[in-house]
């Protein structure tokens, strides 16, 4: 059997953990393009190593060890080890952790985790506890481990945001130019008309930016469309559609750049937008 061949992927959703999406998978080829989330990626190495570049430094996690990754911070993935890595991962919205800082009363709004890769032997057995109720379509153990879990994380491991450390007016030509991308997927700017609407000169936009957020503006615009594409997907929107709206040439580059950053392919991943619509227990 091919390395490829061993390789295998589940994405679903329960309504028992709103605001979540959840991976179980097993990687030996696969790469994961440097990108980054809306949310949080959270998750245990059950075996093998996972590698991954995080702004810029190379870390590796080993079985046991949770994975944390904050919004926006770009990152990579992929093998440490010629075996792979197979994990369980949470995908909990920004909302969803900050609604569980809220209940605890800590004192930020938004949970930032300093360190991504942690060993935290209770909480990695929570993890996969929480993510195993959920795949077997438990209910209520699901929306209880789980909230458990991110209040462990919280109060455990979590820190207030860092303040930003770019000068003002390089925050304030980031978010402009952020904004303009949200709003041009189809038809995005050239770096110099880019710049130019946002009063900054190229390079030093492009500095600034990369900065910010760890992606040059095109390889941010990429994960700006996978981004709406999952969120269309999800609405029922098929895949050649989802393709067009978002800005892609055609449903071949949709799948080659959805899959790198989220792991699955667009139907795969739709199908689990049926299995959480319906309530269904998802399968393998």
């Amino acid at each position: 059997m091919s390395d490829a061949a061993k390789e295998r992927a589940h994405f679903w959703r329960h309504p028992a953990v709103p605001g979540t999406d959840l991976l179980r998978a097993r990687y030996v080829t696969h790469r994961f393009t440097r990108h980054v989330h809306d949310g949080y990626a959270i998750g245990v190495i059950v075996r093998g190593v996972e590698e991954f570049d995080y702004r810029g430094t190379l870390l590796r996690a080993g079985a046991g060890e949770l994975v944390l990754v904050n919004p926006d911070a770009s990152h990579t993935g992929q093998a440490g080890t010629p075996d792979g890595w197979s994990y369980r991962m949470l995908y909990p919205s920004i909302d969803a952790l900050a609604g569980v800082a809220a209940e605890l009363g800590v004192p930020y709004s938004t949970p930032h985790f300093p360190e991504q890769v942690v060993r935290d032997a209770e909480v990695a057995a929570l993890l996969c506890r929480a993510h195993l109720a959920a795949e077997r379509g438990d209910a209520l153990a699901a929306s209880t481990l789980s909230r458990t879990l991110f209040a462990r994380l919280v109060t455990r491991h979590a820190t207030p945001r860092p303040a930003a450390v770019l000068p003002a007016e390089g925050r304030r030509a980031v978010r402009e130019a952020l904004d303009l991308l949200h709003g041009s997927l189809v038809d995005p700017p050239t770096l110099d008309d880019l710049a130019g609407a946002v009063g900054a000169r190229p390079f030093a936009l492009l500095r600034a930016f990369k900065a910010a957020t760890g992606l040059p503006p095109h390889a941010y615009l990429t994960s700006l469309r996978v981004r709406q594409a999952r969120h269309l997907l999800l609405s029922g929107v098929r895949p050649a559609q989802v393709a067009a709206e978002v800005g892609f040439t055609d449903q071949a580059h949709l799948n080659r750049h959805f899959k790198r950053i989220v792991g699955v392919p667009p139907a795969a991943y739709q199908r689990a937008a049926g299995t959480y619509k319906t309530g269904a227990s998802p399968t393998s």
